[in-house]
């Protein structure tokens, strides 16, 4: 039994047009899909979130770290509010 010898060009060739075709089909599965949750539209200006604000009451301040929990245990919250 002799092993055949691709060349690396016939390789990469192979390599991206099954690529492109797992794109496409993955493509078309989207499209038929649809939305991902109802309701859910394109926004019209161009994807920008736009202004949040000031978001008052956004900080961290007694939020505390939660440590790793030993084994068996709870997490133990260290500093902040328990």
């Amino acid at each position: 039994m002799t092993s055949r010898q691709y060349s690396p060009a016939l390789m990469l060739t192979g390599f991206v047009l099954l690529l492109g075709a797992m794109f496409g089909i993955a493509y078309a599965v989207g499209s038929a899909a649809g939305p991902v949750a109802p309701g859910l539209h394109r926004s019209d200006n161009g994807g920008s979130g736009g202004d949040m604000g000031d978001m008052g009451g956004m900080n961290n301040h007694g939020m505390g770290v939660v440590s790793p929990a030993p084994v068996g245990g709870v997490p133990a919250v260290v500093g902040g509010a328990q």
